[in-house]
């Protein structure tokens, strides 16, 4: 999915010029033209920033669909088993240069993971 055409389709819809994002937004037009055409992608403040003067959810500039996209396991992605919330709390309880520590092993675990996959 190309993001810049998504915006432009967003903004057709809700019948706004570029000129109304730039005035919604504070940013140029000759930016909003240059994401809408493809020439540079913006950043997730930036999206933020568009999705709030287009009226709409962050996920709708991302999502092709009716309703509101769902995890894979059903339920919503901010929702956690107890097992990963116990693994959070103990994240948070850590130093903060051991969570970078935890963080980099968990990492390095799942890339030998993928890696073990496509081998298969």
């Amino acid at each position: 999915m190309d993001i810049g055409q998504k915006l432009h389709q967003l903004r057709i819809e809700k019948d706004f010029s570029q000129g109304d994002i730039e005035k919604r937004t504070g940013l140029l037009r000759c930016y909003v033209s240059r994401v809408e055409n493809g020439h540079t992608v913006p950043n997730l403040e930036t999206l933020r920033k568009w999705a709030a003067a287009l009226d709409v959810e962050m996920y709708q500039l991302f999502f092709e669909g009716a309703g509101k996209p769902q995890a894979a396991s059903g339920k919503e992605s901010t929702e956690f088993g107890r097992e990963e919330r116990g693994l959070v709390a103990a994240f948070k309880s850590l130093e903060s240069k051991d969570q970078k520590f935890a963080a980099a092993l968990i990492r390095k675990m799942a890339r030998e993971k993928r890696t073990a996959k496509r081998s298969n």
